[in-house]
């Protein structure tokens, strides 16, 4: 995922699932996220708190879920009676789910979050032989170097952010026998740590090309350096010590935003340029979600000022008609006519409900997934947008 710029801190409305990374497949080429139901192959526990969630591609789908390591897809069920949605990332490396015409398997891990509904229902429930819808792959969280040969790539992940980073190191070290992978792993203790045997065999299968480190918060380790939260002052003497930034052509950073947020103030100030480091978010708040599979009503008193918000989608346009007083983002007036209208967090964050503003104009109130240069061609976050203009026209083919 080329670089992002994250706004100012206010992660108390970010989404509860990761995900700050814009629509992509797998040539690079933008494509159009769809559902499709899925079987559960497989459910593996990896903590006490989490599992490993693989789903059986049918042949005739397996184009549709191919992806490259970084991406991540959209789960969605219905719970007491509400759609609910879930973003996670691919776990696997590319290479391990399949042969040439795409992968027979896709696997992502899920974590128990503390009253995540999603989360607590899917590790307690879900067992093999059920059904899941499953969105095509999506996702810009991946790496941009043209050739792996000789490159250094490095990552720091907290927790389940270690999701995305398994499948990134594995497909780097496995596409070129030169290249090297160091990965900073933050956990509060080692019963904490997420495929904890898979990152041990992976060094043991790259002893010199893999650098491993495990940071516990709160155990002790052998090593000071990697004992204790990761603050400002430890990160800096980690750049120092274990991952130095002048050897690094790549960064990727996934975790909480306070995390990642240091990470980035801290690698910029070292002099890394911000187009070499890529990042997605998480947290745990469920605040903010769209659970509904329709739009949250809004009725038009007569006499009342309106926005006219016209969405093309699948080559078939609607026109909403919006209350001014009501401040209804582009999504939710879509969601009202297009029920099938794309989004997974609702939240500023994984980029799913990429639309072009093709007239008018929007406030966005968050954008943790547009490139700067998808804002100057006109994209925009649906989910975040709120119209400014009496009359707003969107594109989600384009």
């Amino acid at each position: 995922m080329a670089a992002q710029n994250l706004t100012e801190p206010r992660n108390e409305r970010i989404a509860e699932s990761l995900l700050a990374s814009a629509v992509g497949g797998p040539s690079g080429s933008r494509r159009r996220a769809r559902f499709h139901t899925l079987r559960v192959a497989a459910v593996r526990p990896l903590t006490d708190a989490a599992a490993e969630v693989t789903f059986a591609i049918p042949e005739q789908l397996r184009g549709e879920y191919e992806y490259l390591a970084g991406q991540h897809v959209a789960l969605r069920t219905t719970l007491d009676g509400h759609e609910v949605r879930r973003s996670y990332s691919l776990c696997r490396a590319v290479d391990a789910g399949g042969g040439g015409d795409g992968p027979q398997t896709i696997s992502v891990a899920i974590k128990r979050d503390q009253g995540g509904r999603f989360s607590t229902w899917a590790l307690s429930e879900l067992a093999v032989g059920d059904e899941l819808d499953v969105m095509s792959p999506q996702g810009s969280f991946t790496s941009g170097l043209a050739d792996l040969d000789g490159a250094h790539v490095a990552g720091i992940a907290a927790g389940s952010g270690i999701t995305p980073l398994m499948a990134l190191a594995a497909t780097v070290l496995a596409r070129s026998e030169t290249s090297r992978f160091t990965l900073v792993y933050t956990n509060r203790s080692t019963t904490d740590v997420m495929f904890l045997e898979e990152l041990a065999d992976l060094k043991d299968r790259y002893p010199s090309r893999l650098a491993l480190h495990h940071v516990l918060s709160r155990e002790q380790r052998a090593a000071p350096l990697l004992s204790g939260r990761i603050d400002e002052e430890r990160l800096r003497r980690i750049l120092d010590a274990l991952v130095l930034p002048d050897t690094v052509d790549e960064w990727f950073l996934c975790g909480p935003f306070e995390l990642v947020q240091l990470c980035r103030d801290t690698l910029a100030d070292v002099g890394v340029a911000p187009e070499h480091v890529r990042y997605e978010l998480f947290t745990t708040g469920e605040g903010g979600r769209v659970e509904a599979p329709s739009g949250r009503p809004v009725q038009v008193r007569e006499d009342e000022p309106v926005r006219r918000i016209e969405v093309t989608l699948d080559g078939q346009s609607s026109t909403i008609e919006s209350p001014v007083a009501a401040h209804e983002s582009v999504l939710n007036a879509a969601l009202r006519v297009r029920p099938d209208a794309p989004f997974a967090c609702a939240g500023g964050v994984c980029g799913t409900c990429r639309a072009r503003l093709v007239e008018g104009s929007v406030t966005m109130t968050e954008n943790y997934a547009l490139e700067p240069d998808e804002l100057d061609r006109g994209y925009i976050l649906t989910c975040q947008s709120h119209p400014t203009t009496d009359r707003v026209v969107v594109d989600y083919d384009v």
